[in-house]
């Protein structure tokens, strides 16, 4: 039986809302010092009975300054799982919170490379970058099924500008690129292959990316990938 940590904080809904068609934005009570970096995650359990045994990670999308703490959640209503039973809770509900530990963490100007709900370890990234001024040529490529999928649209648009590329695989648009990120679509992204790179999404989508990385000559040192 796997061992936890014993680090436990109680915390109450304070705001739920759909950002998308199937993602949810959940604003919690602060813990007293709690602290974390952009990137990083907790284990988070929901506070009823037959919920208590069921952890699963989630990565903090607001700042640490911030006087209340964000999850941005993708909704699964397909089965009866935790994130379904997520979606279902309002205020005043509440939710178990655990130790804080390291997923994705800026290591310096990259290109982040994100699959659906996958983009989650980067938005609190790119919020620090842009309240310190530290966006600078740091880019997004961020593959979704259909537009309506594409989480927080508008404001990574507003903060990356040219530099948030979209691809849409299972919708033609005009707006974005209608391609599979293989090869062939990556070398046509990224000409500076000595730089960051930032991979979060399916495993599968993340090993497939690492290797197709590493095949086009980028430092294995420098590919930083989640690791929940």
């Amino acid at each position: 039986m796997e061992e936890y940590p014993n680090e436990e904080h109680i915390v109450k809904i304070l705001e739920t809302e759909y950002v998308t068609h199937n993602v949810k934005r959940f604003n919690l009570s602060k813990p007293d010092s709690y602290k974390f970096k952009p990137g990083q995650a907790t284990d988070i359990v929901i506070n009823l009975p037959d919920w208590k045994e069921e952890r699963r990670p989630f990565t903090f999308t607001s700042l640490n300054e911030w006087d209340h703490l964000e999850f941005t959640i993708k909704i699964y209503n397909d089965h009866n799982g935790v994130t379904n039973q997520l979606g279902k809770l309002h205020a005043g509900d509440e939710l178990i919170l655990h130790d804080v530990f390291g997923a994705i963490n800026y290591k310096g100007e990259g290109t982040f490379i994100a699959g659906g709900a996958g983009v989650t370890p980067f938005i609190a990234i790119f919020r620090q970058l842009q309240k310190d001024e530290k966006l600078r040529n740091n880019k997004l490529i961020f593959s979704n099924r259909t537009t309506k999928d594409i989480i927080l649209k508008d404001e990574f648009e507003k903060m990356l500008g040219k530099n948030f590329i979209n691809t849409i695989t299972n919708e033609k648009t005009e707006k974005y690129d209608n391609r599979k990120m293989d090869e062939r679509y990556l070398s046509e992204k990224i000409k500076d292959l000595s730089q960051y790179f930032y991979i979060c999404g399916p495993d599968a989508m993340i090993e497939s990316i690492k290797e197709i990385l590493l095949h086009l000559g980028a430092d294995k040192n420098k590919i930083v990938i989640e690791e929940f």
